[in-house]
């Protein structure tokens, strides 16, 4: 006789709004600021890190792409365990392991300890961004203040890159490289102290607390293989057709296939397929992930052309993005009024539009011009254009949801974005390396391969623009 399955009961409360909600929200946009601060503290801090610990320029990447990827792989699991333990106790364990993971990185002595530093720092970032995403979900719930909750979550991201940039630039400039990870403690022990009084506890009430580590594998060992395969295409023995590569990569696209397939078996899957059934929610999700994959490139090879290419020092490459950063934040504040009455569709399509036409501007740099005459226009189209496509594809995927899934509809946001991320880098990278290969290291030789990456990066802005076309013309879910 086959056992009747067991089916966990949900009981949902219904809470009075949070007088505190508001204090609440800057705590959150806090704690969760660390994620974003570390990614734009590290693409500023990579260069000479690189050079202090011996990293060649096939693996540099690793230092951002392994922190996305056991962010993104994990952040389903996190997203359910902030679910099922409570949504503020896992954001504050996040928070004191992503200062932990931090303080190893700087006191790192090889290039293996930084990687595995950057892996636990990702682990704890896949606890920390969905509790804090579905606490704001949980907690914004009447009238216009979803959109203005996510546009203010939104600003403050925008700041962290911005801020970032800035302190990373000056940290490594006049200190070292090390302080851009030291830099997580002192506000991570902030921000936890700061959540115990003002942060309203929230969590689904199930009477079973399993968890899908199968599905955990396949995701994150699926994500991995993908990026592992792109890395090794840079290789010069072989590339692309060499059978290693492929190998990696078919494997890893089974395992991904497995994972899905598991989904459906799963009696606690980390991806509830329902979550992303909605077509609205489907889009959004995968908007986010091709922003991710253009962005997170676009940064990592602007960084290294402001550097390498026109002889900034760090700060001054930090205060050369910060036209991105400002015109995101600008942006993303006009979007969140402009969201209820236009719906995420036009915001989305007119922000991928400019973003789009902003990477292409970067693909006639040459190395002759200014930083004027030749970033300048291109970060300020990108910032406008991501400041619109933020808000209203935040709000798409997380709006609407029911409690009991926003936990981990929002680790499916992050998820996308920082997989997109992690690939975008690693492919981007490898494209860079082919473009380059047989050339002399001279900054000249290497315009190139920027190039040719920010060519291929905006075919992925493309791509979320045409998917942002077939997106419903209601409003949010």
């Amino acid at each position: 006789m086959t056992p009747t399955p067991h089916i966990a009961t949900t009981t949902v409360h219904v809470a009075p709004p949070d007088p505190r909600r508001w204090i609440a929200l800057g705590v959150i946009s806090l704690a969760t600021l660390m994620v974003v601060l570390d990614a734009s503290v590290m693409n500023i801090a990579l260069p000479q890190a690189q050079h202090a610990l011996g990293i060649t320029d096939a693996n540099r990447h690793w230092a951002l792409t392994v922190y996305a990827l056991t962010f993104g792989g994990l952040l389903l699991l996190g997203g359910r365990i902030a679910d099922t333990f409570g949504r503020k106790r896992v954001m504050i364990v996040g928070l004191i392991g992503f200062a932990l993971a931090s303080a190893l990185g700087g006191v790192t002595w090889s290039a293996e300890i930084l990687f595995a530093a950057r892996a636990l720092q990702g682990v704890f970032a896949a606890a920390l961004a969905p509790a804090g995403l579905a606490l704001l979900a949980v907690t914004f719930t009447d009238g216009r203040e979803p959109a203005r909750a996510f546009g203010a979550y939104a600003s403050v991201q925008g700041a962290g890159g911005a801020i970032g940039l800035l302190l990373g630039g000056f940290l490594t400039e006049y200190s070292d490289w090390r302080w851009c990870l030291y830099i997580n403690v002192p506000i991570a022990a902030f921000a936890a102290i700061a959540a115990l009084p003002t942060i309203r506890e929230s969590r689904v009430h199930t009477m079973s607390r399993t968890f899908d580590a199968l599905g955990a594998v396949l995701a994150t060992s699926g994500s991995g293989g993908l990026v592992a395969g792109f890395t090794l295409a840079a290789d010069s023995n072989g590339g692309w057709t060499a059978p290693s590569t492929l190998m990696l990569l078919i494997g890893s696209a089974t395992l991904l296939a497995l994972f899905v397939w598991w989904q459906t078996k799963s009696a606690a899957p980390m991806l509830p397929l329902r979550i992303i059934g909605d077509r609205t929610r489907g889009i959004a999700f995968l908007i986010a992930f091709l922003v991710g994959a253009g962005m997170f490139g676009m940064f990592l090879f602007l960084t290294y052309y402001l550097q390498l290419n026109l002889g900034y020092t760090p700060l001054q490459a930090g205060l050369s993005i910060l036209p991105f950063s400002i015109s995101l934040v600008v942006v993303t504040q006009i979007t969140s009024r402009l969201l209820p009455r236009a719906g995420p569709r036009p915001l989305i399509i007119i922000g991928m539009v400019l973003a789009t036409a902003g990477l292409l501007l970067l693909t006639t740099i040459d190395g002759s011009s200014s930083w004027v005459g030749g970033a300048l226009l291109p970060e300020i189209l990108m910032g406008i254009g991501l400041g619109l496509v933020f808000v209203p594809m935040n709000t798409a995927a997380l709006t609407g949801i029911a409690p009991d899934d926003a936990g981990i509809a929002s680790a499916v946001l992050n998820t996308a974005q920082q997989l997109g991320g992690a690939l975008g880098v690693a492919l981007l990278n490898t494209i860079y390396t082919t473009a380059i290969h047989g050339s002399s290291m001279e900054p000249a030789n290497l315009i190139g391969g920027y190039q040719a990456a920010f060519v291929v990066a905006s075919g992925l802005f493309i791509a979320a623009m045409v998917a942002a076309l077939v997106l419903p013309r209601k409003s949010a879910p």
